[in-house]
């Protein structure tokens, strides 16, 4: 398996789990951009977003905003804000070809954001 987040749901890698169903799972990133940065991660591979089936979308990118926000809320972030990011291909800044959503929070969040 060459995919770095197969391998870390898989339980080959470790990472520090935040949260996790049998859809997916919350794993803090290691090279943070926030005091607070989480990655959420379908268990199944999919390579971005576009590569979703799309009778599938809906409900494999619900679950992973369910999941981002309930580990917003374990975190102590939701009252105050946060945001969650889905980059998607390589001119949206995508680095891991599975499909994940940033949670970042712990600070403000300034827009533009890039």
């Amino acid at each position: 398996m060459d995919c770095i987040f197969c391998r870390i749901a898989a339980g080959e890698i470790p990472a520090t789990v935040v949260a996790r169903n049998e859809h997916g799972m919350a794993f803090r990133d290691v090279n943070p951009q926030a005091p607070t940065h989480v990655l959420v991660i379908p268990i199944r591979h999919f390579g971005s977003a576009t590569a979703v089936p799309d009778a599938e979308r809906a409900a494999v990118l619900g679950e992973l905003l369910r999941l981002a926000v309930q580990a917003a809320d374990q975190l102590g972030v939701a009252d105050a804000g946060y945001r969650m990011v889905v980059n998607t291909g390589k001119q949206g800044g995508q680095t891991v070809d599975h499909l994940h959503v940033h949670l970042l929070g712990g600070r403000p969040m300034h827009w533009p954001p890039g």
